[in-house]
């Protein structure tokens, strides 16, 4: 068991929140005050440090009921726009994942496809208060006659809409280039040929589990800004894999921990559900999440203050080794702070890099965080249950 000189509890905090008096700050502010007042100072006087993050996330949908319909149909096909959903559930329950393609799109066969519209669109329509078509099939039964129903609807029409993400906040993630002698079309983006570029995919420093590497305060029951609402872990995400070579900070230098999250589609908001399309690849959905780090000790302001400089990520080829599957052979190590200069330099080459994920709206969703913290409408959700970690 560890000693501290400094020890906070959830229920602290939170009294605090209530009474207005917490200390809130994002995590770009922590680096600053740790690097000025040192790290038990810091946590003696910070209480929360808040995060962000905006990316693709294409493990991402929504569980939606549309209410019975009268005749009632059992309804074992489902589109809504003419994107199909999942409907093998319940009547009149779906789940429509974010990389559906709309039906009738030519995907690659017009290479490289535009991909132009597909789930992840229809839940940026259907926060934004867009109106949906809805078509559902049956296959008719006693109590569930009917076998054909169509509808204009609205969200607010729904009965139920659930966010749910199996998949969101990858803890740190690869950097693609191509080193074949073609342009190809991927999911980390388009990759030029020769290594003319290398694309990555975190907010660094803001990232969520950049700043708790070893899930002390991240765990089902977590809340968490998500889609621009209050929303929560459910569990730890799939793929989900913290046994990874990390640095003395402990932060993972490759691809690590995931959280699955759930919150109420009807309270989210179109600038943080953002349908995408991907040239040559698919259709993903965009997702704004924001967790806030308790300082619950000097060990949380040391991890929340960590700067780019320190957090390191391995470069992929996405041309031959990673199609292949199996182990992959990393290029180089780079760390964010290259990355978000603009340059890398690999096998003494400099290659010019771009974020796939967006480190305005990540600061952005920082700041919210702390002031919905700061009015005391965000209460710290203490986990029940902590993400699988390793020893730390």
């Amino acid at each position: 068991m560890k000693k501290f000189k400094v020890n906070k509890s959830y229920t602290e905090i939170n009294e605090k929140i209530r009474q207005g008096k917490a200390v809130v700050v994002t995590a770009e502010e922590m680096m600053q005050i740790a690097e000025k007042h040192g790290y038990v100072e810091a946590a003696s006087k910070i209480d929360v440090v808040t995060t962000g993050t905006f990316g693709p996330m294409c493990s991402s949908g929504a569980f939606l009921n549309f209410g019975h319909t009268s005749p009632k149909i059992k309804a074992s096909k489902i589109w809504l726009n003419d994107v199909q959903a999942y409907g093998g559930i319940a009547a009149v329950d779906c789940y429509l994942g974010a990389t559906e393609v709309v039906e009738g799109d030519p995907l690659n066969s017009v290479y490289p496809g535009e991909f132009n519209y597909g789930g992840g669109h229809v839940i940026e329509d259907l926060v934004a208060g867009n109106v949906i078509r809805l078509r559902a099939e049956g296959y008719g039964t006693d109590c569930y006659p009917a076998r054909k129903y169509e509808k204009n609807i609205t969200i607010n029409d729904l009965r139920d809409a659930v966010l749910f993400n199996p998949r969101n906040a990858y803890q740190n993630y690869s950097c693609a280039v191509n080193m074949s002698d073609k342009t190809i079309y991927t999911y980390m983006g388009v990759l030029r040929p020769r290594m003319a570029n290398a694309n990555y995919a975190t907010s660094g420093q803001l990232s969520p589990m950049f700043n708790d590497p070893y899930y002390m305060t991240i765990g089902i029951g977590t809340r968490i800004f998500l889609g621009g609402t209050q929303g929560y872990v459910a569990w730890q995400g799939t793929q989900h894999n913290p046994n990874v070579a990390r640095g003395k900070n402990g932060v993972p230098k490759e691809g690590a921990g995931t959280i699955a999250t759930i919150g109420n589609l009807k309270a989210m908001s179109p600038a943080w559900l953002v349908g995408a399309s991907m040239l040559g690849y698919g259709v993903s959905l965009y997702v704004g999440i924001g967790i806030p780090i308790p300082v619950l000790n000097e060990e949380m302001a040391r991890y929340t203050s960590v700067k780019n400089e320190e957090i390191y990520t391995q470069v992929y080829d996405y041309s031959m080794d990673y199609p292949k599957g199996g182990a992959l052979k990393s290029l180089g190590e780079v760390s964010y702070g290259e990355l978000f200069s603009g340059e890398i330099t690999l096998n003494g080459r400099k290659i010019i890099t771009a974020p796939l994920s967006s480190y305005y709206k990540a600061r952005e969703i920082a700041h919210i965080l702390k002031e919905w913290i700061e009015r005391g409408d965000f209460l710290l959700g203490e986990p029940q249950q902590h993400l699988p970690s390793v020893a730390s």
